[in-house]
């Protein structure tokens, strides 16, 4: 018991270190020997739940934090009770839809529904995308239970309006909860934009996200918001997913 507690409150200061900690700045912290917090940390870091670096061997939060996120839900699961739902979503809005859910610290596509045009697309069932550039990665990690992970691993710019500042990312989540939505514009990809709205499972856990994206001046008004009429397809239609794993 002695062990978890102690287990616990590394990951807890894990999450709350601005960078990475060494293994005698952690035992100095919680009053642990060295001895002692370096056996917990080889046991954590084997498990997954913190990473160390190569260079200096100090240690951050693991991506498989996130993926206690995710709850018991086989991503089938997910899948078949969102494909229910994300056809006619694509039917009524034009847009492309993609089902996400988080693994590892990325976006897990686990369904995708193209664009009901003849214009060329490719599939992305199976493809990662970056939790912090995608409107489906801010709506699972808004509600991730340690999004301190992703934050201590860098954010990658991918266009010039990618959001790469941690702070920039919390305000950003924070909306996404105020709100219950999570918007993208051109932070992934140049003319590109996309609205996600997350699903829930029993007891009301985020096990994903769906979400439809196109070129920005069709998913955004003048303003460059996300348009109304859209929004609430995209509401409705995680609702009515959410409804269902939760009545399965």
């Amino acid at each position: 018991m002695q062990s978890i507690e102690r287990a616990a409150a590394i990951l807890r200061l894990l999450g709350a270190a601005p960078g990475p900690l060494g293994v005698t700045e952690i035992a100095e912290a919680l009053g642990l020997a060295k001895g002692t917090t370096h056996g917990l940390l080889r046991t954590l870091h084997r498990v997954g739940f913190v990473d160390q670096d190569g260079s200096g061997g100090k240690y951050r939060p693991g991506a498989s934090l996130l993926d206690l996120g995710s709850g018991p839900l086989d991503l089938n699961e997910l899948r078949s009770h969102a494909i229910n739902w994300a056809d006619p979503l694509a039917a009524r809005t034009g847009f492309a839809v993609r089902i996400g859910a988080l693994q590892a610290g990325a976006v897990v596509v686990v369904h995708h529904v193209f664009r009901p045009d003849d214009t060329q697309q490719r599939l992305d069932v199976g493809s990662s995308l970056p939790v912090h550039a995608t409107a489906l990665g801010k709506a699972l990690l808004a509600y991730a239970p340690n999004a301190s992970v992703v934050l201590a691993q860098g954010l990658p710019p991918y266009s010039h309006r990618t959001i790469t500042d941690p702070d920039e990312l919390r305000a950003s989540l924070d909306r996404v909860r105020r709100r219950g939505w999570a918007t993208e514009i051109e932070e992934m990809t140049v003319g590109q934009a996309g609205v996600a709205v997350p699903i829930r499972g029993h007891g009301g856990l985020v096990v994903g996200a769906i979400g439809v994206s196109g070129a920005v001046d069709r998913v955004c008004d003048p303003g460059l918001r996300p348009r109304n009429a859209l929004v609430n397809r995209v509401r409705d239609a995680a609702r009515a997913v959410s409804r269902d794993l939760a009545n399965d």
